[in-house]
């Protein structure tokens, strides 16, 4: 790739971030479910919310602090071993457990400082966002596959609340990664909360940023699935159905954990750039989607899909989405459409955006990780127009 290609990825990285509040641009997203919410100089008249999960089960939530003592941090090596945040969402039994918040309020503030300064967001407004998933519930019987995800740089977990609750509807376990000091702030049971120290410089480049989640990945399974595990529920987790999943770098780190970790099962890319390639013998067969914008991943827009594309040896799938900006697949536009503010680049609504992809990221699981038939991923959809299959 040529300093240039790589000057213009960053750019247009850097944009789509800044895009969920921003105040100007051509395109606006349709309002959410809570559509009466809107700004004023006196506040907001309404709580945020997210969409309800389409799938059968309940949902419940538990947040797992984890140390790696055998791998200082990366990027602040005076902080000791690598700490990680991560939010356990799993099938409940209804009715159980209490409200799970959506992020605290210092998480919202550095969220909101990066992401949309000037805005006039309340970060309690944000931090109050109500979800679906519940604290301390009864987990349902059963056991269930395992799905990781990791979200955008410089994104916090929280920004991938929405399809993780929805995946946890379905019956999975879900392991919402955060990657600490590579987000806008990350709060840890002491109430420190972490903030981003390479959101503006990396060291060793996004090539280190790949590499440090696939570790970051690896050791989260390791101690989701070894004999006495932290997070109480661990026996939910059927360890030999694992998967994948991310937005931006996230996306392109599953196939780099992949690389590296055989148990990972089946890996989903959400828009991003490949900055450490699949290795040209590919993934042993294993199951990889590519999901992304039509105006950016398009065969030839970004070279490094195609080469992706190339490498990959097993069942796979390249899908665009019309209408769709860099942020289309977090949560972020369902709640900027609920303040009414625009995302420049996106023509359809953040509901319509959210509904596509969580269809096709759940049935790519469901496919892969429970076996079960998805005539949705055979080829072009009526009833999803702006879904395109690729065929470089």
């Amino acid at each position: 790739m040529t300093g240039i290609r790589r000057t213009a990825a960053v750019a247009v990285l850097a944009l789509g971030l800044a895009l969920p509040f921003a105040t100007e641009g051509a395109a606006s997203a349709a309002p959410g479910p809570s559509a009466a919410l809107s700004s004023s100089s006196d506040g907001f008249a309404a709580q945020l919310e997210l969409p309800r999960p389409t799938g059968p089960y309940a949902v419940g939530r538990q947040t797992l602090h984890l140390v790696d003592q055998d791998r200082p941090d990366p990027w602040v090596p005076a902080a000791g071993p690598r700490q990680l945040m991560v939010s356990m969402y799993y099938p409940a039994r209804p009715g159980t457990g209490g409200p799970a918040p959506y992020m605290t309020t210092e998480e919202a503030r550095l969220l909101l400082q990066r992401q949309a300064p000037g805005a006039g967001v309340p970060p309690e407004e944000l931090s109050g966002t109500r979800t679906w998933a519940r604290t301390g519930a009864r987990p349902a019987p059963g056991r269930f596959p395992l799905v990781l995800l990791s979200p955008g740089f410089t994104m916090p977990r929280q920004t991938l609340t929405s399809l993780a609750e929805d995946l946890a509807s379905r019956g999975y376990a879900v392991a919402l990664v955060d990657h600490t000091y590579e987000d806008s702030g990350t709060t840890f049971p002491d109430g420190q909360t972490l903030p981003c120290t390479v959101c503006d410089q990396i060291p060793g480049g996004w090539v280190a940023v790949n590499r440090s989640r696939a570790q970051d990945v690896s050791f989260v399974i390791d101690q989701l699935t070894r004999r006495h595990s932290p997070w109480t529920l661990a026996r939910m987790i059927d360890p030999k159905r694992i998967g994948m999943a991310g937005h931006s770098v996230g996306g392109a780190a599953a196939a780099v954990t992949m690389a590296t970790d055989e148990r990972v099962r089946a890996g989903l890319d959400m828009d991003g750039q490949f900055d450490v390639q699949i290795p040209a013998t590919g993934l042993n067969g294993r199951p990889f989607l590519l999901l992304g914008t039509q105006a950016h991943h398009t065969p030839g827009a970004d070279t490094s899909w195609d080469q992706a594309w190339a490498n990959l040896d097993g069942w796979k799938r390249w899908l665009t989405v019309t209408g769709t900006d860099h942020v289309s697949f977090t949560d972020l536009p369902l709640l900027a459409a609920q303040v009414g503010l625009p995302i420049p680049g996106a023509s359809i609504s953040a509901r319509r955006s959210e509904e596509i992809t969580r269809s096709y990221v759940g049935a790519f699981f469901d496919l892969q990780l429970k076996g079960r038939p998805q005539p949705l991923l055979d080829g072009p959809s009526p009833a999803n127009p702006e879904v395109a299959f690729q065929q470089p």
